[in-house]
């Protein structure tokens, strides 16, 4: 009997165990983003702008890894783990089910309708190409031709002749984040090619160091990817997105850059928009990497929340503030100095989010970016035309420092529909602006 008791508790635990196992890991299910203003009216519509649109619930997207695979199969499983090579593909997504009608995806698309939202799935990553992160190693040609030709394909199809790149934060799934990165190019009309870069996150809400460990070990990989796009596509810029811990992949990459990079070299890399969003960087780091790439964009926007209830739980665990919710008493008096000359100009945008001036926003939200219909139709509008914030509609402010700072409007959903309607008006009729 004591046996058979004993035996029934070892049972009771692994289940336990294996309970919160799942608890700890788990993944919710990625919806379709609220509708950007910009499109809400459905007087603007990017759909209609695009002459390849398939008019179907099926969604791809580019992407690129640096997780080790867990087999070297057709329809490749990563794992949490940082690999040796740099892996090229594409990613086929689905909004909805195989029998939701386009109608429906595009009525929810370009209206503030309520109700629930379509399930964004990944179903298949295709790969196509693999590049060694061996410093020693070159990739063959045949790599850099499958890789090169997988997105030039993708830019010939697309109206925008940019490739946007989408860096997940901590704590994300494969999945999860080709589908935050699918939401966007699907709100652009399907019009922008978009490439996700699935860094090793250890999907694990309470292995944060693992993922500060794992996104340090991606930088270079990142940094890589950069090189590859510029040298072998005809991507006219190549922008990025840099959500939560994405940017402690994306700001030493650009560091790793920036100091690698020769004055006449600087601008062979094409980098258009870079944009961090909700960054979970030291901000003393932040600006200290910023210093050696800020002239290399067209601009760096910093969007930040003071109230974000995530990045506080960051700065507690790490002793510094981040950098999208930033402490000017982190900065060094030369870094700060720095940073508000730098804000003069079009080198570095700070733009302040707060429940204060984004109607309907929640005052410690974190996943603003695409969470807030403002929000997100600034960064289309941004990413696409490549306007200051001044032409996107957004008010100037000055902090009392000197820094210079961006805020929201109250009328911004009517501005931003009339800016871009006479945006889309002149990019079809005069030639793309070439200066900031």
């Amino acid at each position: 009997m004591a046996i058979r008791k004993l035996l029934l508790w070892i049972v009771v635990g692994v289940v336990l165990v294996g309970v919160g196992l799942l608890a700890i890991g788990y993944q919710p299910t990625v919806y379709l983003m609220p509708t950007p203003a910009v499109m809400g009216t459905g007087e603007i519509n990017p759909f209609d702008l695009n002459p390849n649109l398939s008019k179907s619930n099926e969604v791809r997207i580019l992407f690129a890894t640096n997780r080790l695979p867990a087999a070297e199969t057709e329809n490749r499983i990563y794992t949490i783990f940082p690999g040796d090579k740099l892996r090229i593909g594409v990613a086929h997504m689905r909004i909805g089910d195989e029998e939701t009608p386009w109608e429906k995806i595009l009525n929810l698309s370009t209206s503030s309708e309520k109700g629930p939202r379509l399930a964004v799935r990944l179903e298949e990553l295709e790969e196509r190409a693999q590049f060694p992160l061996d410093g020693d190693a070159s990739p063959s040609g045949t790599e850099n031709r499958a890789m090169a030709d997988t997105v030039n394909r993708a830019l010939e199809q697309s109206v925008d002749k940019d490739i946007t790149i989408y860096v997940h934060g901590a704590n994300t799934a494969i999945f999860r984040a080709a589908a935050q990165a699918a939401q966007y190019h699907h709100f652009t009309g399907r019009n922008s090619v978009v490439l996700a870069f699935l860094w090793p996150s250890a999907e694990n809400l309470f292995a944060y160091g693992t993922d500060e460990r794992h996104a340090l070990k991606s930088a270079p990989a990142f940094a890589r990817l950069l090189e590859l796009l510029a040298r072998h596509t005809h991507a006219r810029n190549i922008n990025i997105i840099a959500y939560s811990a994405g940017a402690q992949i994306v700001s030493p990459a650009l560091d790793i850059v920036g100091r690698n990079s020769p004055i006449e070299k600087r601008k062979d890399l094409r980098l258009g928009e870079v944009y961090f969003a909700a960054g979970d960087i030291g901000v003393d780091t932040f600006v200290k990497h910023l210093q050696s790439y800020a002239d290399m964009p067209r601009g760096t926007t910093v969007a930040v929340n003071l109230s974000d209830s995530v990045l506080a739980l960051a700065a507690r665990r790490t002793r510094v503030s981040r950098a999208g919710r930033p402490d000017i008493g982190d900065l060094s008096q030369e870094k700060y100095n720095w940073v508000r000359k730098a804000t003069q100009g079009p080198e570095l945008t700070v733009i302040k989010v707060s429940a204060e001036t984004v109607s309907g926003m929640g005052s410690r939200t974190h996943d603003f970016w695409y969470s807030h219909p403002w929000v997100s139709s600034d960064v289309l509008t941004q990413f696409i035309f490549h306007l200051l914030p001044r032409e996107r509609g957004l008010v100037e402010n000055v902090q009392e420092g000197g820094v210079r700072y961006w805020t929201f409007p109250p009328d911004f959903p009517q501005r931003i529909v009339e800016i871009v309607r006479e945006a889309a008006m002149e990019k079809r009729n005069l030639p793309a602006r070439v200066t900031r």
